[in-house]
């Protein structure tokens, strides 16, 4: 009994610890060290690249526990960007993401499934809300760095990618089959608090 006591003790105390070493990050949006890009296939001819001017977040990450790993990001729909303002303006009405009844969109990770290799690599899990919809989705993520900056203080980053379909965010304006589907790219830099 005393031996089981003491192992659950151990445990506890390693449980603690393992927590203890998570760190929490602010994504760095003053510094412009973030960007959530789009890409959608227009008419079958080219590639329309386009961006999300502001958002905020924060991360999560142990290295030595990645599986532990979280991310909550908000979007100002609004703040579309594709160099070209009719189109914008276009993108923000009820056609597409209806940003005057849904001024943001949101992603809460739900879970993080590092690869089996352990490499930097893995898969986040999360609630995506756009448009009204909310659908679970899974992101391609990568580590990209760690470490100090010149400023002193201490960053990381990754990127991302998924690839969404529009009609599953009731977005069904017809922009030609190869077009039903926009491809989403995060590069996320945070400053640990």
């Amino acid at each position: 009994m005393k031996k089981t006591l003491i192992a659950a003790a151990l445990a506890g105390s390693a449980l603690v610890t393992s927590t203890a070493m998570a760190e929490d990050y602010k994504i760095d949006i003053e510094g412009q060290h973030a960007f959530i890009q789009f890409k959608i296939n227009h008419l079958g001819y080219s590639w329309l690249l386009g961006r999300f001017n502001d958002f905020e977040g924060n991360f999560s990450y142990d290295e030595n526990a990645p599986e532990d790993s979280s991310i909550n990001v908000t979007i100002d729909t609004a703040s579309v960007d594709t160099n070209h303002a009719e189109r914008d303006k276009h993108l923000r009405g009820d056609d597409f993401l209806s940003v005057e009844q849904y001024p943001t969109a949101t992603f809460e990770s739900t879970r993080y499934v590092p690869d089996e290799d352990d490499k930097g690599e893995g898969t986040m899990y999360g609630n995506f809300t756009l448009n009204g919809v909310t659908r679970e989705i899974a992101i391609d993520v990568e580590h990209v760095g760690a470490g100090e900056d010149p400023w002193g203080g201490f960053r990381r980053g990754f990127e991302g990618e998924v690839d969404l379909t529009l009609a599953d965010y009731n977005i069904d304006y017809n922009l030609g089959p190869a077009a039903e589907e926009v491809q989403l790219y995060f590069s996320i830099e945070g400053v640990r608090q």
